[in-house]
Order: structure tokens, then C-alpha cells, then sequence
């Protein structure tokens, strides 16, 4: 593949904002993408995969580059890759034979894989055996699910769809309103999405709101929606009947659960926002189902966020998982006697999944509640985003 100026100071500007100005990786593509309208959509490919693979592996990179020059860790990166450098000046001074040498000399996994030591020891210890395989699984590009709207279409009729515009996708077993592309690309200008047929969302992120088992007429609280994903699945899911409370922190977030919501033509979703404890009073014992899709650090997602595992720490860990323990804590007094209540995150480590459960039952507020089952979710098994599903049953 030839490379081009223009998209290569793209990529390395991206990497400048994401590194030197500590910026999140999806918002600098976003916004690098937009700078250039002189840019088609394989060069906007170019450069979304080169800055997300760059950030990958990161460490990596760093450890065999001749300097920390951006141009010298681009150049590196490419040869890492198999290709061959052209005769740029910006590319003086990395010898592929030196770069080669010293990649053929690092043995130790954190650098291999291209992930902090604390977090390559944190991820044994808690996974043990396991966790070689996993972090091999997360450092590859995921794929782009789709979740069909079934209120609007059925997966079958979406296939044949999006078949005729070239688009050309499979069903995996076991995720009944999931749909893989063939191949990745932009979706969101298809027709069918501005027409509300399907959102993009992972297979294992489906499972949340299968878990909850809701029913057409039901009272749901979703208390940390967020952008609405599984509010939207939850309504499809109740054929747009009863009634589901969108809640979040965050107003903006909420903003586009609405817009989401029309596009998709539900309207039983009400997005209400969290601000404070008199919210959650307000609505004590008034749900049949509530889903605690709670803060996480994204650990099962690293292939679609790889910059996750550069920003958070040590402390971070620890303080993300008061944060799900406070929840559990406070918002499961919106659930009915019994109703079903799932925890979720999308990570996976047993001190913020497994872990979080035991400890809210073997607590006062949670010796109303009993387990029914739990999922843990890996990559290496699933093939998709690493998930963490408990559901647990509030005693009547």
C-alpha cells in the first residue's frame, strides 16, 4: 500500500492530540476525519485504523522506535506491520534491520502485548490461566455488529436489505437479533439506518437486555442508560408497550437516547435524569425490572477503545468499583419484590463483576435479593466484546 503526506500527518496529528494532550481516541478521529473534506472513504479508513492500531500498540512501538519523534513511531508502526517505508525525509534514520532486531529481542508479555505492567499483573491475578488468551483476543480489531430493530424488520428481511446495497452480513447462533458484517464499513450513511432498522451494538452487549426478561406492559428503569443502546433493545423488546425510565447523570447523554429513540419509532422510553438521591426515593419499589449497566473500565472492550488502557490506573480501578458498589447499594431499592434486576459491565475482572455481586448480598440491602445466574463473558470464548451479565431476583 502507497502512503500519502496528506493522511499520514493526519494520522500523526491524530496521535499528537491522543498522547500529548491526553485526548479520548474516538473524539481526535471524529474530528481529524472532518478537517480534510478532500479525504474518500478509503482514505478515512486509512487513517481511523492506522491511529487505532497505533494506539494498540503503543508500548510496542515505543519500545523499538529509534526515537519518540511521531513521524519515528508512524515509521515503526508500518514496519511492524510487514510494509516498506518510503524515502521520506520525516522517516530518516529508522533502519528496518534495528527495528526488526530489537522486536525479535523482547520476550516479556506487557510489551508484547502492548499493555501497563500493573495491568498485565492485575489481569493474572485475577484471570490466572486465562488471561494470556484474552489479552491476545483484545488487542484484535473487533467486528461491526448490528442489532436489528424487530419493532421495524426482521433479521432475515435486514440481511436481504442491506444484501442489495452490498453490504453483506451473517447471523451468529445464539444472538437472535444480531447480524456481522463481512466487511467493515461505514454503516450509519446506509438508508436503512436513517430509517431506524438496526443500531450497531456487539453481540455480547445484546445479552443485557435478554437477561432482564421483560414483557410487553412492564414498568423497566434502565439507571445508567447513558446513550440509550439497551433502553432501545428493551423497548423493541416489550413491542413498544409499558414503559421504560432512561436515567443517567448526564443530560446530554439522555439527549440522544431521545433522538435515537424517534429514529427508531419507540416511544415508551422517558429519559429522566439522576440528581441525587431524591430521584431514586421517588421511584423506590416501582420497577418490575431494573438494569445496573454500571460505569466499568471497559477492559472487555479494549478492541474497540484500545486507548482505555492508557488512561486508567491503579486508583481509577479502585475508585470505578466504589462507584458500582455505591450504585447497587443505593438503586436496587427501585425494584420491585419480585422483580429481576441485572448488574452489568462490560469488563472483565472479578473484583468489578463476581466479586460486586457477592458482596451486595452478603450486605443488608442486598439480603432481600437472591442470585439467579451470571455470565461471564470473554473474548477468547465469545468472539466478541468481553461482557459481565449477573441476575438476581428481589425476594416477594
Amino acid at each position: 500500500m502507497k502512503l500519502h503526506t496528506s493522511t499520514v500527518n493526519g494520522v500523526v496529528t491524530a496521535i499528537d492530540e491522543i498522547f500529548k494532550n491526553n485526548k479520548y481516541a474516538d473524539k481526535v478521529i471524529e474530528r481529524t476525519l472532518k478537517s480534510n473534506p478532500k479525504w474518500g472513504s478509503r482514505d478515512r479508513g486509512f487513517i481511523a485504523e492506522s491511529v487505532y492500531d497505533m494506539v494498540r500498540w503503543w508500548k510496542l512501538i515505543n519500545a523499538v522506535s529509534p526515537s519518540s519523534d511521531t513521524f519515528h513511531l508512524f515509521g515503526t508502526y508500518w514496519l511492524l506491520q510487514g510494509k516498506i517505508l518510503p524515502e521520506w525525509r520525516e522517516f530518516k534514520g529508522i533502519n528496518p534491520e534495528v527495528v526488526e532486531r530489537k522486536y525479535k529481542k523482547i520476550t516479556d508479555r506487557a510489551t508484547l502485548q502492548s499493555i501497563p505492567d500493573w495491568l498485565d499483573k492485575m489481569g493474572e491475578d485475577l484471570l490466572g490461566s486465562k488471561w494470556d488468551a484474552e489479552i491476545i483476543t483484545l488487542n484484535t480489531q473487533a467486528d461491526v455488529v448490528l442489532r436489528v430493530n424487530t419493532l421495524k424488520i426482521t433479521r432475515e428481511d435486514l440481511m436481504n436489505r442491506l444484501a442489495k446495497d452490498g453490504v453483506e452480513t451473517y447471523a451468529p447462533k445464539g444472538y437472535k437479533d444480531a447480524l456481522v458484517l463481512g466487511q467493515r464499513q461505514n454503516v450509519f450513511k446506509n438508508p436503512a439506518f436513517k430509517e431506524g432498522l438496526f443500531e450497531v451494538q456487539d453481540a455480547s452487549s445484546q445479552l443485557v437486555a435478554q437477561a432482564l426478561e421483560v414483557e410487553p406492559g412492564m414498568r423497566v428503569i434502565d439507571a445508567c442508560a447513558g446513550a440509550g443502546g439497551k433502553a432501545l433493545h428493551l423497548a423493541s423488546l416489550m413491542e413498544n408497550k409499558g414503559r421504560i425510565i432512561a436515567m443517567d447523570t448526564e443530560a446530554w447523554k439522555l439527549q440522544n437516547t431521545k433522538l435515537r429513540a424517534r429514529r427508531n419509532g419507540i416511544s415508551i422510553i422517558e429519559p429522566r435524569v439522576i440528581e441525587g438521591n431524591k430521584t431514586i426515593k421517588r421511584l423506590k419499589a416501582s420497577a418490575d425490572r431494573l438494569l445496573l449497566d454500571v460505569p466499568c473500565t471497559g477492559l472487555g472492550v479494549l478492541r474497540r477503545n484500545p486507548d482505555t488502557k492508557w488512561k486508567i490506573t491503579p486508583e481509577s480501578v479502585q475508585k470505578v468499583q466504589d462507584i458500582q458498589q455505591e450504585i447497587i447499594q443505593s438503586y436496587s431499592a427501585m425494584l420491585k419484590p419480585g422483580g429481576i434486576m441485572v448488574y452489568a459491565t462490560c469488563s472483565i475482572l472479578p473484583s468489578e463483576n463476581q466479586d460486586q455481586v457477592e458482596k451486595f448480598l452478603g450486605s443488608p440491602n442486598g439480603s432481600q435479593f437472591e442470585l439467579i445466574e451470571d455470565s461471564k463473558v470473554l473474548a477468547q470464548e465469545s468472539g466478541f466484546d468481553g461482557f459481565y451479565i449477573a441476575k438476581l431476583r428481589r425476594r416477594g
